[in-house]
């Protein structure tokens, strides 16, 4: 049986170098893997999952209006597909996270999803938040802030590179965010007083 899988953690974990081998392996054993990304990266790495590893690959790009289970049923329907891949899963619509469950329930395809799971608010990605709630596997997609504990918060820099803590919940520049420890980002975001 299917099961709709999500791996999660803070920026620059790894989480699409392990997406990017893992699609890799079922292609490797002749095995037909799809791979989507956001639209909202679309414009930084043109409809390409890429790793800070300088590996990428092609990959369907999703937006916010798409029926994810049609698309993947009719591309089942003209050829197998053996599993779906997600890179940037926090940016899903919620209906779009249960189409993908559907996909597990219904087409029997494992759905393999990565993404953040909070912004830099420490607030849920509204896509993350019902990967977390009806995801049949979660995975915490571990790395390390600059002291070095786990880094479980998102820390976000406006273009002055001063620290932030309003703004939309979305703006893909990858270098103005900095992974860190809740310890540190709540000293860095000004939730901790000082002393």
């Amino acid at each position: 049986m299917a099961k709709l899988y999500f791996s999660y953690s803070t920026m620059n974990a790894g989480k699409s170098t392990l997406l990017l081998q893992a699609a890799h392996n079922y292609r490797e054993r002749g095995l037909h893997a799809l791979t989507f990304t956001s639209a909202l990266h679309q414009e930084l790495h043109g409809g390409r999952i890429t790793s800070r590893l300088g590996i990428s690959a092609e990959a369907t790009v999703f937006g916010a209006d798409d029926d994810l289970f049609a698309r993947i049923e009719t591309e089942h329907g003209q050829r197998r597909v053996d599993s779906v891949f997600i890179d940037e899963a926090q940016f899903l619509q919620p209906a779009q996270v249960w189409q993908l469950a559907r996909v597990a329930d219904r087409l029997d395809i494992p759905v393999l999803c990565y993404g953040l799971r909070t912004d830099f608010r420490g607030e849920l990605f509204p896509g993350s938040a019902v990967l977390l709630a009806i995801a049949d596997t979660l995975r915490e997609v571990r790395t390390i802030c600059h002291c070095g504990r786990k880094a479980t918060m998102v820390l976000r820099h406006d273009p002055s590179g001063a620290v932030t803590t309003k703004g939309a919940q979305i703006a893909v520049e990858k270098s103005i965010y900095v992974s860190l420890c809740r310890r540190h980002w709540e000293e860095e975001t000004g939730r901790w007083p000082r002393r």
